[in-house]
C-alpha cells in the first residue's frame, strides 16, 4: 500500500494516559501525570519524533465520582495547562502546543489573552481546543448550583469563538513601530475596538497584547454531537473526535467535511484525528498480552463510576448483571459519550457490570499490534479518508511512548506516511493551515 498524503499526529498528553490502569503498569511512573521533570522528557521525545502537537484536556472540577473510585485517580491532580505549557514552550522549539479553555465557564478576553501570550512565548505554536465542559460539577466551583443546559453551552461558544478571534486581530500585524527616536510606540489607526454586543456577551475590547504569531493559534474542536459538529464545520482547523471503528469513522469524516465545505470553507483546512490508544509490541501477541495485563490493572472500585460518568447518571443502583433499563434518564452531561455507551450496549448485548469492566479502562478506538501491523491500519484510514492521522493516546508512560516514537514513527516515515523533520516553525506549518486575515485591517 503506497499513500502521497501524510498523516498528522498529536500527542494527548493531559492525562498522559486515558488507562486507568496505566499508573501502576510495571515500571511507569506513578506521578507522570503531575511531575515537571517526566513532562519535560515526555514532549522532547515527541518533538524528536516530529509530533505535530502536544494536547493537553482539561478540567474545571475533580471527576464526578464516588470517592471509592475517586481514591484510584491518576487524573486528580493535574497541572494547569496555560503554566504548563509555557514552560514546556522554553524547552522546546517545534512540537504544537495545545490546551483546553472551556466557552461555558471562562471569559472571552481571559481566553483570547492567554493563548495570544503562549503563541508569542512558543512562537507560534499555540492551539486552543474549545470545550463546552460535560462534567455538571464544574458548575459548582463558578457559584451555579446546575450545569448550563447543552444548546445553551453550543450557543455561547459559537458567539465565544467569535468574540476570541475578534480579540486577536484588535491590532494589525505591522501597529507595533516601536520607533525611538520619534518616541511613537504603536500606531494607534490600527488599533480596533471590537465593541461587541451579543446575546451572551458583551465585551469591548481591544486585547492589550499583539496579534499573535499564527494571526490565531490554531483551533480545536471537540464535540461529535449534532452542535459540536456544525461547530467544528464553522470553527475547527482540528478536530478530535472518537469514532469506535473505522465504518463510524468515515461517516463522521464525510459528514464534518461535508459542512465545512458548505460553511463556505476548504475542507483540507479541517484536520479530523480521532483518539486511538496505540499499544506496539513485537509480535501482535506480545502487544494483545499487554493490553490484557494493563486492563487487569484498573481497579473494579473505577469501573462502575467511569460507566455511570460515560451515561452521566449512576448506573450503581441498577442490578449490575442485568441490562440498562430502557427508560434511562436524559443526561446534562455529554451526549456523545452516553450515546457511544448504549450503542455498544446495544451491538454487543453487554451487561452493565461488562460495560462497566469495558469501561473501567479505556474503552475507546485502539490499535494493538505490530509497528507494521499498526502502520499498515493507520494507512488504510488515511486512504479510507476515515481520519487525516490521530490523536495518539499512550497506554502508560514512558514504555509505551517510547514503543511509539522509536518502533512505530520510523516505521510509519519508513513509508513515506509521517514526516521525517519539521518543514517549519509554527504549528499552522506543520499541520499546512493558512494564516488567518485579520479582519479589520489590509494584510
Amino acid at each position: 500500500m503506497t499513500s502521497k498524503k501524510q498523516l498528522h499526529l498529536t500527542a494527548f498528553m493531559r492525562p498522559v494516559s486515558l488507562h486507568s490502569g496505566a499508573w501502576r503498569y510495571p515500571g511507569a511512573y506513578p506521578d507522570a501525570n503531575f511531575n515537571l521533570k517526566h513532562l519535560k522528557s515526555f514532549i522532547q521525545e515527541l518533538e524528536r519524533a516530529k509530533f505535530d502537537a502536544f494536547f493537553m484536556a482539561d478540567h474545571l472540577a475533580v471527576l464526578n465520582q464516588p470517592e471509592e473510585a475517586l481514591r484510584r485517580s491518576h487524573t486528580v491532580t493535574s497541572f494547569e495547562p496555560f503554566t504548563l505549557l509555557s514552560a514546556l514552550s522554553q524547552v522546546t522549539s517545534k512540537i504544537g502546543l495545545a490546551a483546553t479553555a472551556t466557552t461555558t465557564y471562562d471569559e472571552p478576553f481571559h481566553v483570547a489573552r492567554r493563548f495570544a501570550s503562549l503563541d508569542h512565548l512558543s512562537e507560534g505554536r499555540a492551539a486552543w481546543n474549545i470545550v463546552t465542559t460535560g462534567n455538571p460539577e464544574t458548575a459548582k466551583n463558578f457559584g451555579l448550583d446546575e450545569h448550563v443546559q447543552h444548546t445553551d453551552r453550543y450557543k455561547r461558544a459559537r458567539e465565544f469563538y467569535d468574540v476570541v478571534t475578534g480579540l486577536w486581530d484588535s491590532f494589525a500585524d505591522d501597529a507595533f513601530v516601536r520607533d525611538q527616536e520619534s518616541g511613537l510606540y504603536f500606531e494607534p489607526s490600527k488599533m480596533h475596538v471590537l465593541n461587541h454586543v451579543g446575546e451572551n456577551l458583551k465585551v469591548r475590547g481591544p486585547l492589550n497584547i499583539a496579534r499573535p504569531v499564527q494571526g490565531w493559534p490554531v483551533i480545536v474542536q471537540a464535540g461529535q454531537s449534532e452542535p459540536g459538529r456544525q461547530l467544528a464545520a464553522e470553527t475547527a482547523e482540528v478536530v478530535f473526535c472518537s469514532p469506535k471503528d473505522i465504518e463510524g469513522a468515515r461517516v463522521l469524516y464525510a459528514d464534518i467535511k461535508g459542512r465545512t465545505a458548505k460553511a463556505g470553507r476548504n475542507p483540507e483546512h479541517l484536520k479530523i484525528l480521532p483518539a486511538a490508544l496505540i499499544i506496539v509490541g513485537e509480535t501482535k501477541e506480545d502487544a494483545q498480552e499487554k493490553r490484557l495485563r494493563l486492563d487487569s490493572l484498573a481497579h473494579s472500585d473505577s469501573a462502575v463510576a467511569s460507566l455511570s460518568i460515560a451515561l452521566g447518571t449512576d448506573v450503581s443502583k441498577y442490578d449490575l448483571d442485568g441490562f440498562l433499563p430502557e427508560d434511562l434518564p436524559e443526561t446534562n452531561a455529554s451526549h456523545t459519550a452516553r450515546a457511544a455507551v448504549l450503542a455498544l450496549a446495544e451491538k454487543e448485548g453487554l451487561t452493565i457490570r461488562q460495560l462497566a469492566s469495558r469501561y473501567g479502562g479505556y474503552a475507546g478506538l485502539a490499535f494493538v499490534g505490530t509497528a507494521e501491523s499498526i502502520a499498515d491500519e493507520f494507512e488504510l484510514w488515511l486512504k479510507e479518508e476515515a481520519a487525516d492521522g490521530f490523536t495518539v493516546c499512550f497506554p502508560f508512560l514512558p514504555e509505551g511512548l517510547e514503543n511509539i516514537t522509536k518502533k512505530l514513527i520510523p516505521e510509519l516515515q519508513q513509508r513515506g506516511l509521517f514526516r521525517s523533520d519539521y518543514k517549519g516553525s509554527t504549528l499552522r506549518e506543520h499541520l499546512g493551515l493558512p494564516r488567518p486575515r485579520n479582519r479589520f485591517f489590509e494584510e
